[in-house]
């Protein structure tokens, strides 16, 4: 992840764009951008991540900064699917854990649907089903991004390391491909990009602090 910031921000892996005009990371230049990435089936998405995103939308001018939504799966294939987003996106309605969290939190409206809309572009990450192999390079990509100090740990603990990272990508059905490129951990994950299109922050979780750091890069 640290290796992408302050470098070009790779184009985004679109499949489908369910809601706004189709657009990417090249055609919004000279605005500062914010993706939201998100799964229809993480709850935490829903409670925090989408909403602090929504946020920044309805108060941000829209000439200065673009707010974007991309649906991912990295897990749970059977329900983070195209069709449950357009389920979402069309009727407001959510399935799942999100479905059961918001829930008990008291969070939805008419038995499933979301208390709120979301309002800006929304598209599905573009998925490709995987071979079953394996290489040695795209493991060593995978520890970088989700084990900061593999290179540190002993040649037995790396090894061990190397075994479960390769396990769980092999039993992996799809690649999801702007979440690799931009070699995210999960979700709820928040992306932002300068007006040079430039990565400057790849975040994990929300924390409140997005519409402050997107503040930070209007002022450059």
């Amino acid at each position: 992840m640290d290796s992408l910031l302050k470098k070009k921000a790779p184009n985004l892996k679109i499949g489908e764009w369910v809601q706004g005009v189709p657009t990417n990371i090249d055609k919004e230049l000279g605005k500062v951008i914010v993706i939201e990435v998100f799964q229809v089936n993480c709850p935490g998405c829903f409670l925090y991540g989408i909403p602090e995103a929504i946020s920044v939308y309805n108060i941000t001018n829209k000439s200065d900064v673009k707010v974007l939504g991309v649906a991912t799966a990295f897990e749970d294939y059977d329900k983070n699917t195209l069709d449950n987003l357009k389920l979402l996106i069309t009727k407001g309605e959510v399935i799942g854990e999100t479905l059961r969290a918001l829930r008990m939190y008291g969070r939805l409206r008419n038995g499933n649907k979301l208390p709120y809309t979301i309002p800006h572009p929304v598209a599905m990450d573009a998925l490709i089903r995987r071979s079953g192999d394996v290489q040695e390079s795209q493991v060593l990509d995978f520890l970088e991004a989700n084990v900061g100090s593999y290179q540190t740990y002993s040649e037995q603990d790396k090894q061990m390391l190397f075994d479960r990272a390769k396990h769980y990508l092999v039993s992996k059905e799809f690649a999801a491909l702007t979440f690799e490129d931009y070699k995210l951990r999960g979700t709820p994950s928040t992306i932002l990009i300068d007006r040079n299109g430039l990565v400057r922050d790849i975040a994990f979780g929300a924390d409140g602090g997005l519409q402050s750091k997107v503040d930070l890069l209007l002022k450059e």
